[in-house]
């Protein structure tokens, strides 16, 4: 059964599984910062109230399986995570500030993830008709 979350609204699943680069695709997320930055996504999530399932950090990007409540969009999801770690990174690294103007480029990849797939819902919300 899936567990749902609630909030003072709702109640919810809602999933994304979210992937970004670094600028110009540059393979730059390895050694220690690659480590702090996982270290980072899970903090800055936690302060945000998101759920990291699965985090992975590639030499050139970066894998995320996220929940979040529903008062967050994707888009903000990734921005808060992006522009919190480039800071950060950008201040503890020096060499990601030399290499590259921004640490992030601006493109995302965000799909949702769920349970139902789109052909049940679309029996359900059919099948409600003669109700």
């Amino acid at each position: 059964m899936t567990a749902y979350r609630k909030n003072a609204g709702a109640v919810f699943s809602l999933k994304y599984h979210v992937v970004w680069c670094p600028k110009y695709r540059r393979a730059v997320l390895t050694g220690l910062v690659s480590e702090r930055l996982k270290v980072l996504l899970r903090e800055k999530a936690a302060d945000e109230g998101l759920v990291v399932h699965v985090l992975e950090v590639l030499p050139d990007h970066v894998h995320l399986f996220v929940e979040s409540d529903p008062t967050w969009a994707p888009a903000a999801i990734v921005g808060r995570l992006k522009g919190y770690t480039s800071h950060i990174l950008r201040d503890e690294f020096p060499h990601l500030r030399s290499r590259l103007p921004t640490l992030w480029s601006r493109s995302y990849y965000a799909g949702t993830v769920g349970q139902v797939s789109e052909a049940m819902v679309r029996r359900y919300i059919e099948s409600q008709k003669g109700r």
